[in-house]
């Protein structure tokens, strides 16, 4: 039986960075569910699909294959067969992932190919729903957060180490609103689930919360 680590949390919380760093020391395939709901924006994105159009994105939602795979130990997400790592991080990206997520056939879709990956492998996952429905059953939960303040601020200070133009208050304005969405829509809400256990990142350092987590998964 395969051994898996579900991490859940709130927009900017560090999941992904924590997660691809606990699974490195651990041996543990790194499934970057984000990732795959950002593959499937930029597909609609690109079809010039409005996101306000919930029947336009379960049609477009049929034509896509999204798959995970390493090489050089690197993640690399396909999108029909396409690396498009280099697309996934933009603003853009992120705020229609947030839309297309909501909708259940899309959701449907992509848990299935999870539901997969976690079954074949050793792995650890991060997202919105991850303890409470993609992977229930995950040996080890945790629900990582931090603040809106000190969310706002990673993101500003990642933002600007690349040049970027951004606005602190904007950001924070956006993360706001984003945890609003996930937490109150009606399909698989983001919510701590009752065996997930809180780690609140907000006055750790990346090593700390690292060194945390590892320390729960040997539990």
């Amino acid at each position: 039986m395969s051994y898996n680590v579900a991490i859940d949390g709130p927009a900017g919380a560090g999941k992904s960075t924590i997660a691809k760093a606990v699974a490195k020391k651990l041996n543990l395939i790194y499934v970057d569910t984000g990732a795959m709901y950002r593959a499937m924006a930029l597909y609609m994105l690109r079809h010039g699909v409005n996101l306000q159009d919930t029947e336009k994105i379960i049609e477009n939602c049929k034509e896509t294959d999204i798959t995970i795979r390493y090489e050089d130990g690197v993640q690399v997400v396909l999108l029909n067969g396409e690396n498009v790592n280099a697309f996934l991080r933009t603003e853009e990206v992120g705020k229609a992932a947030s839309a297309v997520s909501a909708i259940p056939q899309v959701r449907k879709k992509l848990v299935e190919l999870q539901h997969k990956l976690a079954a074949e492998s050793d792995c650890i996952m991060d997202g919105r729903d991850i303890g409470t429905c993609v992977l229930p059953n995950a040996q080890t939960k945790i629900y990582l957060t931090a603040s809106s303040e000190v969310r706002a601020k990673r993101r500003y200070d990642e933002l600007a180490a690349k040049g970027e133009e951004c606005d602190l208050e904007q950001i924070r304005a956006d993360i706001e609103e984003r945890d609003y969405r996930d937490m109150h829509r009606e399909v698989s809400p983001l919510k701590q689930a009752e065996d997930a256990i809180l780690v609140d990142t907000s006055e750790m350092t990346v090593d700390e919360v690292i060194e945390k987590i590892i320390s729960l998964c040997k539990k």
